[in-house]
């Protein structure tokens, strides 16, 4: 199990860690406003009231043993800078940040920031996209040509298993999780079979995308 570090639960934060939080993921939330802290308290693995500017604090809270760092303090480029600065420091191997403006995102970048997102063009990619497909359930870009998307099982593919469809070697998509029965199935195993009211959640890019709905 991946485990992630949310700094900053604002509405970018908050809805980051409960989507990993959802899907599986070992997720520790921070900021510095207690009543942010406890929205999230019961939906993630651990919720703190601390200030992630504070490297000593991040060191305590074990920082440096999650998979990935997110610093979704968009608004303060002083704060974000400084957590990024303190996560990088603590060589905490993935460091994705949340930026304002694309000058926000260049000094993040030049800090060595894995990955800068600025969640309106983010979201009217995601949008885009939706709109252009309409069996696309939802959709989250990664980076250039690369996201996350939600889609009903293929006709083809129901009654097949993960290992029968050989998706990776096919398709050159990664099946992550499965919504069945109103649950997350994560990392499902290769003898899995598809059912009809099954709805995949795969990684890949857009051609692969396109090939899967053409299905």
């Amino acid at each position: 199990m991946q485990s992630y570090l949310v700094i900053g639960l604002g509405r970018f934060g908050t809805q980051i860690a409960l989507e990993l939080s959802r899907l599986g993921m070992e997720v520790l939330a921070i900021d510095t406003n207690a009543e942010l802290v406890q929205r999230v308290a019961d939906e993630v693995t651990q919720a703190v009231v601390a200030d992630g500017q504070d490297i000593g604090v991040l060191r305590a809270l074990g920082a440096k043993n999650t998979d990935c760092g997110i610093v979704a303090i968009g608004d303060d480029l002083s704060a974000s800078v400084l957590v990024t600065m303190n996560l990088k420091e603590l060589g905490v191997p993935t460091v994705v940040c949340k930026a304002r403006d694309e000058t926000h995102r260049r000094v993040l970048e030049k800090l060595g920031a894995d990955k800068v997102v600025i969640p309106e063009k983010e979201y009217a990619a995601r949008l885009a996209r939706s709109l252009a497909s309409y069996n696309v359930l939802d959709y989250f870009q990664l980076g250039e040509g690369v996201g996350i998307l939600e889609l009903p099982v293929p006709g083809v593919w129901q009654g097949k298993t993960l290992k029968q469809v050989d998706v990776r070697a096919k398709y050159h998509v990664n099946i992550i999780a499965i919504r069945a029965g109103g649950k997350l199935n994560t990392f499902p195993s290769p003898d899995y079979p598809f059912e009809k009211s099954d709805v995949l959640v795969m990684i890949g890019d857009s051609d692969a995308f396109a090939a899967v709905q053409r299905l």
